[in-house]
């Protein structure tokens, strides 16, 4: 699969929210997005579950987010963290 990467760490609010949506409409099967955030997405993330997207959300150690988003639901998205 094809890992798209979002850098929001350093961007403000709505930007991240925007960008990732953007991102969300050009998923397909083949590809996932990976985003990185200093905290939870949570309305990303509500949003992406109410259109049937899976979503993998974890804070590393250093209180950093991985977010991962896919429409295949055969992908293991813990997998693709460790990726």
């Amino acid at each position: 699969m094809k890992k798209i990467t979002l850098d929001a760490r350093e961007l403000e609010h709505p930007k991240p929210l925007a960008m990732a949506i953007n991102i969300l409409k050009s998923l397909d099967d083949t590809n996932y997005l990976y985003m990185v955030h200093r905290k939870n997405p949570i309305p990303l993330i509500d949003l992406a579950q109410e259109h049937h997207f899976q979503v993998l959300s974890h804070e590393d150690d250093e209180g950093t987010w991985h977010i991962l988003i896919t429409k295949n639901h055969t992908a293991d998205l813990k997998e693709l963290l460790l990726v």
